[in-house]
């Protein structure tokens, strides 16, 4: 932080209503307030910008901000002061609960954090919190499927499905992954991915030749429309289908005869409801092998860009950019700091 007059100044991203986030956003200079016990000082590396980020600028996320508020669910960052005794100046960490992220520092309370490895990539770090975990809970909290087992998922080339293709590779589950995109299909199944389709009605023909039928145990569906309904149409019977995201903003339509028939079970995920309601050693544990995966580069999410925090305008236009090839994240100290794993 800058020294004005004798008192520490960083900067942070603001609302003060809700709205537009190019229209509402604003930087703001500011003091971090000193701290009480059990609090820590944490100096901010990487901070992404993700979908439920616009949404809580936007008033339409599942926690409504209270205003004014800095937005920001998750990021890496280090400790610069500490008055808890199990965090010390210099320890990297991550936020398992919103910490107002979109600034040069931040303050939380240290049952808040998680301690990361010393070598981790504090850009991967930063989006660690969401879209593993999710990945994580995908493939293990709905009846994790057997070795050689199909899932079925759209939006492949998300960072969620990026994130379960690894993770199912490394347990021996089969992937199928429908993408928008021709060019992905390559892309992915270098990744890992067992079968990449295009997301379409005639690639449920080919889908189905290549499971043997209609035999997924699990569908992901982070789009919703169609393409969830052709997810469903891979399921098994009994199968679940899970969605953890509304990209195409459409709702599902559910015929009938899937869930007379057979008995397709529909269900839901948000990654913030099992922090704030698992046990606190089930989510540390989880977590702890996730940063052992990402701090090795077995787990990776591509960047395309990072940015300051008065950047925001050109942040925000990356995420809508034809040739995106990644996360877009806040990189405020973001010297050393390189896009590779």
């Amino acid at each position: 932080m800058n020294s004005v007059d004798g008192t520490c100044v960083g900067q942070r991203l603001v609302i003060d209503e809700t709205g537009p986030p190019l229209e509402k956003l604003r930087l703001q200079a500011f003091s971090p307030p000193p701290l009480d016990a059990g609090q820590v000082l944490v100096r901010m590396l990487a901070a992404p910008v993700n979908p439920a980020d616009l949404n809580f600028i936007e008033g339409t996320y599942g926690v409504k901000p209270q205003l004014p508020a800095t937005p920001g669910v998750e990021g890496c960052g280090v400790v610069e002061a500490s008055a808890s005794p199990n965090y010390q100046p210099g320890e990297k960490v991550i936020f398992l609960r919103r910490a107002a992220t979109w600034a040069t520092h931040t303050v939380v309370e240290a049952d808040a954090l998680f301690k990361l490895p010393a070598e981790i990539n504090p850009l991967q770090a930063a989006m660690l919190k969401v879209n593993p975990a999710t990945a994580w809970r995908l493939l293990h909290g709905f009846g994790k499927p057997q070795a050689d087992e199909w899932i079925v998922q759209n939006a492949g080339n998300s960072a969620v499905g990026r994130c379960v293709i690894q993770l199912a590779r490394e347990l021996g589950i089969r992937t199928l992954s429908l993408v928008r995109r021709p060019e992905l299909i390559d892309e992915l199944t270098q990744l890992g991915g067992d079968l990449v389709l295009l997301d379409e009605e005639p690639s449920l023909a080919a889908a189905k030749t290549a499971l043997g039928g209609a035999k997924a145990a699990l569908a992901f569906n982070a789009v919703g429309g169609d393409s969830a309904l052709r997810l469903m149409n891979l399921l098994r019977e009994g199968g679940i289908h899970i969605t953890f995201g509304a990209m195409a903003r459409r709702p599902l339509t559910i015929p009938n005869g899937l869930l007379i028939f057979r008995d397709i079970q529909v269900r839901g995920l948000w990654v913030t409801r099992w922090i704030e309601h698992a046990p606190d050693a089930e989510v540390r544990g989880v977590y702890a092998e996730l940063a052992a995966r990402v701090a090795a580069g077995a787990l990776v999410q591509p960047v395309d860009s990072t940015h300051q925090l008065g950047d925001f305008p050109a942040a925000l236009a990356r995420l809508s950019a034809a040739d995106r090839t990644g996360k877009v994240l806040f990189a405020p100290d973001s010297g050393g700091l390189t896009l590779q794993s």
